[in-house]
């Protein structure tokens, strides 16, 4: 099983020549498409029939509603909605209510907009900040070296309280804007609603991490050489 473990992202095949594509298509060993029937039809049973059916069917069609001149054919396809409006229209046509805005207060700027767009779209929205609670770095045990400014008292980031919160006052759907790495993975571990993301963070590349993927072979070639311990 470890030996067969996907790994998608290397298929070998086109894409529209692989078997998760297409019946006749070609699957590798490793294809999760050709070996793991029984957890298909167990995801499928899940989507279809089970509390996350509605959910599912209504992220699927607002891809679709993403996408102008249908009509022409899916080569002259265009997309017509930024990451922002799709997280609007998925919110409204779910009926959340409330939505939370869950952000690093570096982006604090880009938050105060965020909050206003989601207002004035119909959504009610509460916001809350990787900073809330103003508990300091120490009582996870950091030291001064460890801090961004030693020697200065620091609030630690604090994603579990930040999903307590957006629990206590029953968030409906959470919205993550600039979470640390970490620190994102805390709250999606204890949020109770569903969230998704409307933008990582990335300290160097404001905010768009995969410009270092596009620019791999040149300016950021050195991101292909592993950091020394």
């Amino acid at each position: 099983m470890k030996d067969n473990k996907p790994q998608c992202a290397l298929c070998p095949y086109d894409w529209t020549d692989r078997f998760c594509r297409h019946e006749a298509g070609k699957a590798p060993k490793n294809c999760p498409t050709a070996r793991h029937r029984g957890l298909i039809e167990q995801s499928m049973v899940a989507v279809q029939s089970g509390p996350f059916c509605e959910f599912a069917r209504a992220a699927s069609i607002l891809e679709g509603e993403g996408y102008a001149d249908k009509e022409k054919g899916y080569r002259l396809v265009r997309p017509i909605r930024p990451r922002i409006l799709e997280v609007i229209a998925f919110a409204k046509k779910m009926r959340f209510e409330p939505v939370a805005l869950i952000f690093c207060i570096g982006l604090r700027q880009e938050a105060a907009v965020v909050h206003r767009i989601f207002e004035r779209h119909g959504l009610k929205v509460m916001s809350i900040a990787c900073k809330v609670g103003r508990a300091p770095k120490e009582a996870m045990g950091l030291t001064e070296d460890q801090k961004i400014a030693p020697g200065s008292f620091e609030s630690m980031c604090n994603p579990i309280l930040q999903a307590s919160l957006a629990n206590l006052y029953n968030s409906q759907f959470n919205i993550l804007l600039g979470l640390c790495v970490g620190h994102d993975s805390l709250f999606f571990k204890h949020a109770d609603a569903p969230s998704t993301v409307l933008a990582v963070k990335d300290r160097v590349l404001g905010h768009n991490p995969l410009a270092a993927v596009y620019q791999l072979e040149s300016y950021y070639r050195y991101t292909n050489v592993p950091e020394d311990p």
